[in-house]
């Protein structure tokens, strides 16, 4: 797995961790079922503290992007967990926000910006969501070796 923090960014590396991690399970680059690396070997392969990782994974967990199995590892979730509404909403309105921000301050208009988004949504590999009212649906065990 290929996670790329920038130190001296405004954006805290947890975030940075569980944004990449996050795209990369919904993007299919990450299947469902991989094993992520443990907690100590990710923080001491980025070089930042074991906290930092362990408070994007509790995100990521929280999210249903990941499923952690005690000592069998953390595994990319088969579907992600349905999100409430409400959640949905506030959510996508943050997303477009920041989108929105980040289009103007690279000076592109709203009808470029959304010509980008479109293609962006045409790169994404769907994946299955869990039923609104099932329980989220069982990971798949994955090869044994972290990913490298």
């Amino acid at each position: 797995m290929i996670l790329h923090l920038d130190l001296g960014a405004p954006i805290p590396p947890y975030e940075q961790v569980r944004t990449q991690i996050t795209t990369m399970a919904t993007t299919g680059v990450l299947p469902a079922g991989a094993r992520l690396p443990p907690i100590r070997q990710l923080a001491a392969d980025l070089g930042v503290a074991t906290a930092t990782i362990a408070r994007a994974f509790r995100e990521l967990e929280r999210d249903g992007v990941i499923l952690t199995r005690g000592r069998h590892g953390t595994f990319i979730r088969d579907a992600l967990l349905p999100i409430r509404d409400d959640d949905r909403e506030r959510q996508l309105t943050a997303a477009a926000q920041a989108f929105a921000i980040r289009a103007r301050q690279l000076g592109v208009g709203a009808d470029d910006a959304f010509r980008h988004l479109q293609r962006a949504f045409q790169t994404l590999v769907p994946r299955p969501r869990a039923p609104r009212d099932g329980p989220p649906a069982p990971v798949r065990q994955a090869a044994s070796a972290p990913l490298e």
